[in-house]
């Protein structure tokens, strides 16, 4: 495994497989049944996400996340029972794929289905856009619901981890525009078990001034970076942060909805290592 930050104080109640993932790619998903774009079957939905998890796990990716990216125009808080359970199917598949942490991500902000399909799953962690404060999205007005998913996760009894996202991409933060104090609302009044820095939207590079700012804020949280990561920036990004978040990169084209370049995958994953050798010498 790749090491991230070093010297992070140790998250209380934590994970030491959590606590440790570096490397994550993304699962974007085409679009699912009911959506408004839907042109495949779920088993062509199934087969290539279970694939790509599959080569990452394979190329050196410690965990992956699978989101309902293709889902766009998204809804901005509850999806639809159908997205749910496609969601549940293709994720089940994917855990039973690969021997690595599986995460979860219901867009636009559906943390409570996102928890249920983890929980039913086996997967390890999920993403939640928004768990503290309130942003303006393209959705309108999003609010975190700590409160609903940390008692839905106790009462289920579930060990899913929380990974939060703080001042999220595509998005203006409103309640509260200081993202230091934003990331500390998150961890300690929200609960998140992991923050997430990214920048202004999909692909976009991540400000490592600001990233470092918030790990010298929360020191006792894992930091990731949510987006904007690339074979040339990764080791910057890995002295900040403990774990990078990668999708877009990694597909042809650089856009996101296009398949896996292999060759691009195997450059990130040398460039990563390569950045942990320059840190132990």
């Amino acid at each position: 495994m790749i090491s991230g930050r070093r010297g992070r104080l140790p998250a209380p109640g934590g994970n030491a497989q959590f606590d440790r993932l570096t490397l994550i790619g993304m699962v974007h998903l085409p679009p699912l049944p009911g959506s408004p774009r839907s042109n495949q079957s779920i088993e062509t939905v199934v087969n290539r996400a279970r694939s790509e998890a599959e080569f990452l796990a394979g190329a050196g990716f410690d965990a992956v996340i699978v989101e309902n990216f293709g889902d766009a125009p998204f809804a901005a808080e509850s999806v639809e029972p159908e997205t749910v359970a496609a969601m549940a199917v293709v994720v089940d598949h994917v855990v039973r794929a690969v021997d690595i942490p599986v995460g979860v991500n219901v867009l636009r902000n559906d943390a409570v289905s996102a928890l249920g399909v983890a929980a039913v799953t086996g997967a390890s962690f999920i993403r939640v856009n928004v768990l503290s404060g309130v942003l303006a999205t393209d959705q309108g007005m999003v609010a975190g619901r700590a409160h609903e998913l940390l008692r839905r996760r106790t009462a289920i009894s579930a060990k899913v981890k929380i990974a939060a996202d703080v001042h999220v991409k595509h998005a203006v933060p409103i309640s509260q525009p200081n993202i230091v104090l934003a990331a500390e609302e998150t961890a300690h009044r929200a609960g998140a078990d992991a923050l997430i820095v990214s920048g202004t939207g999909t692909g976009a590079a991540t400000d490592l001034a600001t990233a470092r700012r918030v790990a010298e804020a929360v020191p006792d949280r894992p930091l990731w970076i949510g987006s904007g990561v690339t074979a040339r920036t990764v080791r910057d990004y890995l002295e900040v942060a403990d774990a990078v978040i990668v999708g877009t990169s990694l597909k042809r084209g650089n856009r996101t909805m296009m398949p896996l370049d292999a060759r691009k995958v195997r450059a990130f994953v040398s460039a990563a290592k390569a950045s942990r050798r320059a840190r132990k010498k």
